[in-house]
């Protein structure tokens, strides 16, 4: 059964996943959509190197195009829905800790969010 995956929403309405696929070229937007349906379907038994952990409750969906790597941040928030928060373009394996800080701002806002309703 497919799980339900939901886009981050800042204050300001805008998704950045959903600006971060409108900047990308269509073959990368494609790669990057099939590792969002790959979550649908598998959840928390999407395998390494298409998901890892990053820190704590954070993880990556993890695609390439050639030599550049394409990583969506996200993580199950209490409903058992995934939310996807940020994402980025890079040329190493390496993750920058500025990129996770900000999709870890994102979880803790879209936790409060959750905790307010």
């Amino acid at each position: 059964m497919p799980r339900q995956v939901d886009f981050y929403v800042k204050d300001d309405g805008t998704a950045p996943i959903e600006e971060l696929l409108d900047e990308l070229p269509n073959k990368w937007q494609v790669k990057v959509l099939a590792a969002i349906d790959n979550l649908k379907e598998a959840g928390v038994d999407l395998p390494f190197p298409f998901s890892s952990q990053v820190r704590g409750r954070l993880r990556e969906l993890r695609t390439r195009f050639g030599k550049t790597r394409l990583r969506v941040f996200y993580f199950g928030d209490p409903r058992r829905v995934f939310i996807l928060l940020h994402g980025i373009v890079k040329a190493t394996e390496q993750l920058p800790e500025s990129d996770i800080r900000i999709a870890e701002q994102r979880m803790a806002a879209h936790i409060q969010r959750l905790q307010r309703r």
